[in-house]
């Protein structure tokens, strides 16, 4: 076993030597051999002097990591460089994935270590303001590796979530329509005049940055080196700074810092987790009514509500109050596909299942299911991921 190779992988930063970590130049300093993107070693030429550098293309992520690992075994001390952090869409997961294949284990003799770095949407957003002070999330736009429909359903999700997004990968020359369906996509949850930032090689020599909206983007210079920040509802630009509110002007008065009347310093909002259940359960709305008001699974509403938890048998003793019940079923997404009226009567659990006996024949759901809340006189059954079943609503009581 050797028990003297190494492989580093090393975030760079944005490019710019004077944002490199002292780790990040201690590791590269210390190795044999440095392997990396030829671009990315270009950054850092003037700390390769005395090194065995081994250069690769573009798409040779694997190429490099197998590389690495060989020189690790042979008892170098190898980094392996990645621009921004190698963490974020860098060399550090497709190096772990090779490890592993290989049957690599911390206990084998290669010390495998990841040094961060300054990630490109930290970089960019440091250059236009501070668009990132709120929730945000990055997303690739590369369907190279990732299908499309993954993709899409990221998009929609963080569209109607309202966080801020960074785009990776967002256009190259053979992929030039994805930037246009993300666009697309997010247009559907919000306005046009959304404030983007595209920065091109942060810290860099040839820098770029352009500011615009949701609306206009795609008329932008965007490529492979850009990295696209996109604001929420509340994001602004003012004096060529690109600013999304962190939320004190939902507690203070920025101006002074006074406390706004019914809120505390210190203490959650009054729209925070317990004032909201509050007043969800005061509302007098239908679960329903709310979980489309506020764009959430209707099971998150009726556990927010709180309503009585019951167990199998207690469901069908429940049904068994009523001379009639209705039943609702519920498709993907909780959405209703199919309402029949039924008795108490009718209802028999055999082989698994809950039959109900309908005029036409029989209708037969999963049982028992794992969870069911009452709500009022409305019973929801649930499966364990949370997704509603079936609604029973009490007709005439018996």
């Amino acid at each position: 076993m050797i028990s003297t190779g190494r492989i580093a992988i090393v975030g760079i930063g944005p490019g710019s030597l004077d944002h490199m970590t002292p780790a990040a130049r201690a590791a590269i300093d210390s190795a044999d051999t440095v392997i990396g993107y030829v671009t990315y070693l270009r950054l850092i030429e003037e700390l390769l002097d005395g090194k065995t550098v081994i250069r690769k293309a573009m798409a040779e992520e694997l190429g490099r990591a197998e590389e690495a690992l060989a020189r690790a075994q042979q008892g170098e001390r190898v980094a392996l460089i990645s621009s921004g952090d190698a963490g974020v869409y860098g060399m550090a997961g497709p190096t772990y994935e090779v490890l592993f294949e290989a049957g690599w284990t911390p206990e084998s003799g290669i010390d495998v270590e990841v040094i961060p770095g300054t990630s490109a949407l930290v970089a960019c957003a440091a250059r236009v303001g501070a668009p990132l002070t709120h929730d945000f999330c990055a997303i690739s736009l590369s369907d190279l590796l990732t299908p499309w429909a993954v993709i899409a359903r990221r998009l929609d999700a963080v569209g109607a979530a309202d966080f801020v997004v960074a785009f990776y990968n967002p256009k190259s020359g053979r992929r030039s329509q994805q930037i246009l369906e993300a666009q697309r996509i997010l247009l559907r949850h919000r306005s046009p005049d959304t404030p983007v930032a595209i920065v091109k090689s942060a810290f860099r020599p040839r820098e770029r940055i352009e500011l615009s909206t949701l609306g206009q983007m795609a008329e932008c210079e965007i490529g492979m080196l850009s990295t696209v920040l996109i604001g929420n509802s509340h994001t602004f630009v003012r004096s060529g700074q690109m600013v999304t509110p962190r939320g004190y002007a939902n507690k203070y008065d920025v101006a002074s810092g006074t406390v706004f009347e019914g809120e505390q310093a210190g203490r959650s909002l009054s729209t925070g987790l317990t004032g909201w259940r509050e007043a969800l359960a005061a509302s007098g709305e239908t679960a329903e009514s709310l979980a489309a008001v506020f764009n959430l699974p209707l099971a998150e509403i009726l556990r927010l509500r709180e309503g009585a938890t019951l167990s199998p048998e207690e469901i069908l003793a429940w049904c068994a109050r009523w001379a009639e019940i209705r039943l609702t079923l519920f498709g993907p997404a909780s959405r209703p596909t199919l309402e029949v009226r039924a008795r108490a009567a009718d209802m028999r659990v055999a082989g698994g299942e809950l039959a109900v006996d309908l005029p036409g024949g029989s209708l037969r759901l999963p049982w028992p299911v794992p969870q069911a809340t009452l709500s009022g006189q409305t019973l929801y059954a649930m499966n364990s991921g949370g997704e509603v079943l079936c609604r029973i609503d009490a007709g005439d009581a018996t």
